[in-house]
């Protein structure tokens, strides 16, 4: 599915107002696509007060984890043209020992990383697709849509402290090759990312030893990643219609130790 070839077509970004949504949605812009970038309502105001808006993307305040919320933009997005590509980066990263020195893992704690990162991203796709299968092919193949979800390597190596975010991207990895079977019938691919450090907002409060300390876990290079290298890796995936059930690592070759 060249972006070239549906430049006027619609894409849906989560997590759009900053980091890697915010990232996906500006690199799908650019290369023609009509973007709706959805966030929290505070995340939306924070961007529009910090200048990091553009006009050419549609902003709606969405919480991901209200189905009937995503259903209502879903459909809104689809209307200013065929959806053809969403993108799920909506997603936070608690940390907390099973039990510790406050006692054990708060359970709502551990609920709500669910209902946001693998609940949130399962409501987003659903509604997403649902459009998706209303529009023509786009080839022989019958292709008609892709959806990128965003695990994490925390999915396969979950550190001390990340049970509950662990979880959460362990499940959106598993989901995704039963996702692309489900709707291969439909001509819609589904895969994943799993990115390793990524420097985004949620890195900026962490002090420059242990920034250094992550860096040098990295074995090439030897950095965080860029946000905008995670977005040419969407388009890379949205452009070659054979990689589908995918969950691909963008880490440098990293794997994380316990702590």
């Amino acid at each position: 599915m060249d972006l070239q070839t549906i430049t006027g077509a619609g894409a849906i970004v989560t997590g759009g107002a900053s980091g890697l949504g915010a990232a996906t949605a500006a690199h799908l812009a650019d290369r023609g696509l009509v973007v709706t970038a959805f966030d929290l309502a505070a995340g939306l105001e924070k961007a529009r007060a910090a200048g990091a808006t553009r006009e050419d993307i549609n902003y709606v305040a969405v919480d991901v984890t209200d189905d009937a919320a995503v259903a209502d933009a879903v459909a809104g997005a689809a209307q200013g043209a065929p959806l053809r590509v969403a993108v799920n980066c909506a997603g936070i990263c608690p940390s907390a020992r099973i039990v510790g020195r406050k006692g054990t893992h708060d359970a709502q704690l551990f609920a709500t990383t669910i209902q946001v990162n693998l609940v949130g991203t399962f409501h987003v796709l659903t509604h997403a697709v649902a459009a998706m299968a209303a529009n023509e092919p786009l080839d022989d193949d019958g292709q008609r849509g892709v959806v990128v979800n965003t695990a994490s390597v925390a999915a396969f190596e979950g550190q001390v402290g990340q049970v509950a975010y662990a979880a959460s991207k362990g499940g959106v990895h598993s989901l995704t090759i039963a996702a692309a079977r489900d709707l291969s019938s439909l001509g819609i691919r589904v895969n994943s990312i799993a990115p390793g450090v990524v420097w985004t907002p949620m890195m900026e409060s962490i002090n420059e030893d242990f920034r250094t300390e992550l860096e040098a876990r990295v074995p090439f290079p030897g950095r965080f990643a860029r946000p905008e290298e995670y977005a040419r890796l969407v388009g890379a995936i949205v452009e070659n219609d054979y990689i589908n059930g995918e969950t691909i690592r963008l880490d440098g070759a990293l794997r994380m130790p316990p702590r």
